[in-house]
């Protein structure tokens, strides 16, 4: 399969040599174009105002990766690829393997799920890839995986347009007790914001805070409730796979607003 791997951890990160280089040894067409630093937690964020520079990278991945940096966002990177640099479109847009869990309420902000999404809203299935530990570095497991599923899609491909949000537990491949596909949870964080003074007596600000506890997503959403949560099965080392759309219409809330009444004068 011919296919575009991007990231938020940027070009040096083993999060994306690893899933690149694994890919690209199974005999698949890999092209590379991620941030050229670290980008995370973005959003779906575009430049607009200013260029957008791309330099070919040349002796990180395997030697027939084609690479470049770019110094935009992810979702940039993903839409310079598509419409500047690539000669065809890819059959799959990759994003990941990301340093760091995005699970329930995190992948509004997360820039891996926006790279995969930019994908998507160009018509082409995606696929965000996680390992849900911020410190543990074995991302083979995730990789092996990641060819496992590509190989499945080249067989079976995904049967409507969606993104798949794919969380890989940081434990070793014997480990891992599975795949479930899951709905996304709700994560909330306490402690978000540290008080700090710098050395000039001035106050600051530093975005920080842990999760406080994953809870159940409203019952209004009309999502199957037998279906597993993502945050819930990674703790028993299951690999979450939860698709994705990029349509955010609330549909209860248009049955509910269909009973509101205007009147003008």
């Amino acid at each position: 399969m011919k296919l575009l791997i991007s990231n938020d951890d940027g070009i040096s990160a083993l999060g994306i040599r690893t899933l690149a280089n694994c890919l690209a040894e199974a005999g698949h067409d890999v092209t590379v174009v991620c941030p050229d630093r670290e980008r995370s937690a973005t959003g779906h964020g575009l430049t607009l105002h200013q260029p957008i520079r791309a330099e070919i990278v040349e002796s990180i991945f395997h030697p027939s990766i084609k690479a470049w940096a770019c110094d935009g966002t992810p979702s940039d990177c993903v839409k310079l690829a598509l419409w500047a640099l690539l000669d065809s479109p890819p059959d799959l847009v990759l994003s990941g393997i990301n340093q760091g869990a995005n699970l329930g309420t995190e992948i509004l902000y997360s820039g891996t799920v926006s790279a995969a999404m930019e994908g998507m809203i160009e018509g082409i299935p995606s696929i965000a890839m996680s390992l849900t530990s911020h410190t543990y570095k074995n991302f083979q497991p995730a990789a092996h995986f990641a060819k496992i599923l590509v190989e499945q899609l080249s067989i079976k491909p995904i049967p409507d347009l969606m993104l798949l949000n794919v969380n890989v537990p940081p434990v070793n491949w014997e480990e891992i007790a599975g795949v479930q596909f899951t709905r996304q949870g709700v994560r909330r964080y306490v402690d978000v914001f540290d008080k700090r003074t710098d050395p000039r007596g001035k106050t600051y600000y530093w975005l920080t805070g842990e999760v406080l506890e994953d809870v159940e997503p409203p019952a209004g959403l009309n999502l199957p409730q037998n279906v597993p949560i993502d945050v819930h099965v990674i703790r028993d080392n299951y690999i979450s796979i939860t698709p994705l759309q990029y349509n955010l219409t609330y549909a209860n809330g248009l049955d509910k607003l269909s009973q509101w009444e205007f009147k003008f004068s």
